[in-house]
């Protein structure tokens, strides 16, 4: 048998797996620590300590009926799932031309959509919530605290990630396979359907994945339009909880219900884990 040979390696075997574990370690200490408290009865963790003898389930049960937790999960599975295929699918439209033309304001698009990512979603609240109020009132159209309003800013968000990654994936893509599918009578818009987007799978999932998290992660916008998704239902919860007065604060509960809205996004990753790292792996190898 044939002995491994770690000259290419970065680092020394044991250097590398005690990194690993320490990460792991890291990582898994926190979230069993949130299991335990989910699962520790509402009264010791008021007290702030926990129980591992006297795990309860109650907690799971008891949430629903102590916040919508249901309702938001429901509302921010609509909205970060519809604005997350749109920002995919116009990130993907624009991300083919950018890639495959060459025009006088291409590099000056691709800047300004590197660029549009640095400015804090702070800075924009304010604008975007006048803007929206001004169209409400003139068109006479129910904007703030609507569906529509909120899809399209999380949409708005990830569209840029959305085209950066699809246009670097495309780079890395030859152009031989669509022109070929055109010379066989398809139109650009054919091969880019039928030919260019299935080789395009890991980058569309990368580019899916994170804009579903712009729209389910998010408190601050869905917060000042008035939406009522998990993430702002945990905050309120939150909230009732460390204002309340006279009464036990339900932090088993909110534990509970930070943990089962958790599960959609690491179903998320585990399903599409392959396209994920394929995806990542592909955009940083390729270049612009």
């Amino acid at each position: 048998m044939k002995r491994k040979h770690y000259s290419d390696r970065l680092l020394p075997p044991l250097v590398s797996r005690a990194g690993v574990t320490a990460l792991l370690v890291f990582i898994a200490v926190p979230v069993l620590y949130l299991v335990d408290l989910a699962l520790s009865p509402n009264a010791t963790v008021a007290l702030g300590g926990t129980d591992v003898a006297h795990l309860t389930l109650h907690n799971f049960a008891d949430m629903w009926s102590a916040a919508p937790i249901a309702r938001g999960i429901v509302n921010s599975v609509i909205i970060a799932g519809i604005s997350a295929a749109l920002a995919v699918i116009l990130g993907v439209a624009a991300a083919y031309p950018l890639a495959r033309l060459s025009f006088r304001a291409r590099k000056p698009l691709l800047y300004s959509l590197l660029g549009s990512q640095s400015i804090p979603g702070l800075a924009l609240l304010l604008p975007l919530y006048i803007m929206l109020a001004g169209i409400q009132g003139i068109l006479g159209v129910h904007l703030i605290g609507s569906f529509p309003a909120i899809i399209g800013v999380y949409m708005t968000f990830g569209l840029p990630l959305a085209t950066v990654v699809c246009f670097v994936y495309l780079r890395g893509l030859p152009p031989d396979l669509e022109e070929a599918a055109m010379v066989d009578g398809c139109t650009r818009l054919g091969a880019l359907r039928w030919v260019v987007a299935p080789l395009m799978a890991p980058a569309i999932v990368v580019s899916l994945v994170f804009a579903f998290l712009v729209g389910w992660n998010d408190v601050l916008f869905a917060s000042a339009l008035q939406n009522q998704t998990i993430a702002v239902t945990l905050e309120q919860f939150g909230l009732a909880q460390s204002e309340g007065f006279g009464a036990q604060p339900l932090y088993g509960d909110l534990m509970a219900a930070a943990l089962v809205s958790a599960i959609p996004v690491v179903v998320l990753y585990l399903a599409f884990q392959r396209y994920l790292v394929h995806g990542l792996a592909a955009g940083a190898l390729t270049g612009t």
